[in-house]
């Protein structure tokens, strides 16, 4: 396939060395179909390797490209009890297809290794009828959390066909796919009775730098919501066990139900950082700040004024324990949904700045930018210009939290890939931060996080840090009842933390 094809079709041909091993594991299990189904049959790698492996089974495939199909049908040619078709998996009928097959069903494959978002950057059409498939909702569905794997849809629609028939589901795909399936299941479809996961190497055998596993599903009734991971296909014993714990999956269930009265409903709101998809333009660093002389990352040196450039952190800065600014951050807004045309005014150096780059705002391709203000950014209120802050970054599995101050007197910004709680004292964001970084935290956090995760750290996790019932376990307990709570206001099931910050009494 060409690339931009190999792309959108997520086109990763599975060996038939591994397609022999994850077949002869199954098999060591106790698996014995009377039909192999490959609903992404590819060359058919798989279907040869279940041709040996299961010698009752038939073999049924289906494939959208036709040069494959027909690769796979003459690597078949002298198996008589092989059938593969050429079919897009989208438009067919697999309800009816799956209903009328009797006995025992093995749904086995590789399916597409890519997003929609993925498909979309190529200006690709192989995409399921347009859904929110997890049910997302506001700004949340508009944003990263809507990106979803092929697969993934895939995997949700065979196990809807099945219907809570008893059946087999073994396939290759991301890890991260494998549990997002697992938590969709768990949550909403039912009809899992036992689930298993296989770690495999990606970059040996695809030659893809991700965290990829051979998921191992058992349907029909409802089992317990939970599922051993393996370190490799070769493996037998269970390097630990996910679950699904309230709404969301833990990596560690087992640690996890030990240390679970340390969960609960966090009294501060996490906020992300700043969103604004144009950093050549918008991240700049300083040649003479004092002067408002800066450069992007375009090569581009310029003069603006400086009521508009605030110092900037970015993950790995946090990470990394930086919590001095070396970048400063153009912010073309204080609220979300600010009148921006009030810069030409106000900062015209840096109106005309903005317009010479107008053309890189607009070619964002984030649908929370239509309609909106022209050079808008997102993540922005009263809360990113508090000064003092705790931090972590999203990206990095060493979960350390930072104390952020004000630099250049004025208040530091992060991108959005960095979380924090905003505070109007110091001594408030030292308490915080010290209690987070507790040991007792830190175990409680490695029983939830997933550090093979594209970002290990979300604001949905953080949230399920009892913050107080922490302090309390870590020795901060009569420190933390020695501050009282200033004002509160309401966000939602979250009370949000004022300005004002703590007060100690």
């Amino acid at each position: 396939m060409k690339s931009a094809e190999k792309i959108e079709f997520g086109d990763f041909q599975t060996p038939h060395a591994l397609a022999g091993e994850v077949c002869a594991l199954l098999a060591g299990r106790g698996e014995q179909p009377d039909f192999v189904i490959e609903p992404t049959a590819g060359k058919g790698a798989f279907l040869l390797a279940a041709a040996k492996i299961f010698p009752l089974a038939a073999l049924r495939g289906w494939e959208i490209n036709s040069d494959y199909v027909d690769e796979a049908r003459r690597a078949l040619g002298a198996v008589a009890r092989a059938q593969i078709e050429c079919q897009d998996f989208f438009t067919h009928d697999w309800d009816a297809q799956l209903s009328g097959l009797p006995g025992r069903l093995l749904v086995l494959g590789n399916p597409p290794w890519v997003t929609n978002a993925g498909v979309a950057a190529v200006n690709g059409a192989n995409l399921p009828r347009k859904e929110n498939i997890t049910g997302l909702k506001g700004m949340a569905a508009r944003t990263g959390k809507a990106n979803f794997d092929i697969s993934e849809w895939m995997l949700m629609r065979l196990l809807r066909a099945l219907r809570g028939r008893e059946a087999t589901i073994a396939m290759l795909c991301k890890t991260s796919t494998a549990r997002k399936f697992l938590r969709h299941a768990w949550k909403n479809e039912g009809g899992v009775a036992s689930a298993f996961i296989w770690r495999i190497d990606a970059i040996a055998h695809f030659g893809a730098a991700v965290d990829a596993c051979l998921l191992y599903v058992k349907t029909g009734a409802c089992g317990p919501k939970e599922a051993d991971v393996f370190a490799s296909l070769a493996d037998r014993v269970p390097t630990n066990r996910i679950g699904l714990a309230g709404k969301d999956l833990v990596a560690d269930i087992k640690s996890y139900k030990r240390l679970r009265h340390l969960e609960g409903v966090s009294p501060f709101r996490w906020r992300s950082g700043i969103k604004h998809d144009c950093a050549a333009v918008m991240e700049l660093h300083p040649v003479e700040l004092e002067k408002g002389l800066v450069e992007n990352a375009l090569g581009e040196r310029v003069q603006l004024e400086t009521e508009y450039l605030y110092p900037l952190l970015k993950c790995s800065d946090l990470a990394n324990g930086r919590t001095s600014p070396g970048r400063v951050l153009l912010l073309t807004q204080k609220s979300m949904g600010d009148d921006t045309s009030s810069i030409q005014a106000m900062a015209p150096a840096t109106w005309q700045y903005l317009q010479r780059h107008a053309a890189k705002f607009s070619g964002r391709k984030s649908s929370i930018y239509a309609d909106s203000e022209p050079f808008s950014i997102f993540g922005i209120g009263e809360y990113a210009f508090a000064p003092w802050k705790v931090a972590i970054s999203g990206l990095h599995k060493n979960m350390q939290f930072q104390v952020v101050g004000p630099a250049e007197g004025k208040p530091v910004c992060f991108d959005d890939t960095c979380y924090f709680i905003p505070f109007e004292h110091e001594a408030d964001a030292r308490l915080v931060c010290d209690v987070l970084n507790s040991p007792q935290c830190r175990r409680f956090m490695a029983s939830l996080v997933f550090t093979d995760s594209k970002r290990p750290v979300t604001v949905d996790l953080l949230q399920r840090l009892n913050i107080e019932a922490i302090a309390e376990e870590a020795g901060y307990g009569d420190k933390w009842r020695r501050t009282q709570w200033f004002t509160y206001k309401s966000a939602g099931p979250q009370l949000e933390l004022s300005m004002a910050g703590l007060v100690h009494a």
